[in-house]
């Protein structure tokens, strides 16, 4: 069994309605939801709200904003993890080290975070499931730190991906599975 899953996409594509099923099949209700968001307004705060609704209320939920991996370990272990969301807790990061962040800071900052979370990953006794969103699609950013977030998030999306058993994408809610080591490769 994989031991990461990455689930990613543009956003409402359906990643964590997703990830959300993935992880109830593969565990039922043995599922620990690590939520990324913090409500800084009015309108995060209802989104976390309908967000809260949508998981069944057996499953435990761990608010981690940051050091998503020591949360993890800090935690009962379940039969699933799903971390909701990468791209969330990538702009908390960068957001937390001002409205200039210098990008080799970012970088080293977001890079821990990814390293923690894969060594949870790696320990932990069931799956971990990661929601992330695929940023770097469209034109570049006009100002400085929408582009260093943007790379930063990118960076980490490939970290995450080149250590994930399989990876799906989410394009206006079907997954596409664009790579797996559960079964095998036929050769062409």
């Amino acid at each position: 069994m994989p031991r990461l899953i990455l689930v990613t996409g543009g956003a409402r594509s359906g990643k964590s309605d997703f990830a959300q099923d993935l992880a109830g099949r593969l565990a039922g209700d043995d599922v620990l939801f690590v939520a990324t968001a913090e409500a800084g307004d009015a309108d995060m705060a209802a989104r976390i709200a309908a967000h809260r609704g949508t998981r069944p209320p057996a499953w435990r939920t761990v608010e981690a904003p940051r050091h998503v991996g020591r949360a993890i370990r800090a935690t009962a272990p379940a039969g699933v993890t799903v971390v909701d969301c990468l791209t969330l807790l990538v702009s908390n990061v960068v957001l937390a080290l001002g409205d200039e962040p210098d990008a080799a800071a970012a970088d080293a900052a977001v890079g821990g975070e990814v390293r923690e979370l894969v060594e949870a990953a790696r320990t932990a006794p069931g799956v971990v499931v990661a929601v992330t969103n695929e940023v770097g699609l469209g034109i570049v950013p006009a100002n400085r730190l929408a582009r260093v977030y943007r790379d930063v998030l990118g960076r980490a999306n490939a970290a995450l991906a080149r250590e994930a058993a399989e990876v799906y994408l989410l394009v206006s809610g079907l997954p596409l599975e664009i790579k797996s080591l559960t079964r095998p490769r036929e050769t062409p």
